[in-house]
């Protein structure tokens, strides 16, 4: 019996340590959100958008792919709003990722205003 009150009060001691310590880490990360320098915060927004614009890029890519892969004898050509709305995003943002591709030629802009082909 003494046994397993001692393994019982160990358990719980040690759940309290971990709780207290991803307590403590939480604190720490929040504090240094808080207390970040303006130069700092809009370095660290600035890394966000690029990537969550390399990630809509990439799943632009894959899209043209999943197309392709689908009527693999012609082209894919999509318009900036019809994909935009696809995937959710804002046109402005659908365009600067297509810009990003555009950049890598992973895409081209069709004779059409506002169309893309997406090289496969």
């Amino acid at each position: 019996m003494n046994h397993i009150l001692i393994g019982a009060i160990f358990v719980l001691s040690l759940r309290l340590s971990l709780l207290l310590i991803v307590f403590a880490l939480g604190l720490i990360a929040a504090s240094l959100r808080a207390f970040e320098s303006e130069p700092m915060r809009a370095k660290r927004l600035a890394r966000k958008k690029q990537k969550e614009l390399r990630a809509l890029a990439d799943r632009i890519a894959s899209y043209a792919q999943s197309v392709h892969q689908r009527y693999p004898t012609g082209d894919v050509v999509v318009s900036e709003r019809d994909l935009a709305e696809r995937l959710r995003r804002r046109q402005d943002i659908v365009v600067t990722a297509l810009n990003l591709l555009l950049n890598e030629q992973k895409v081209q802009r069709a004779p059409l205003n506002g169309y893309w082909k997406l090289n496969v």
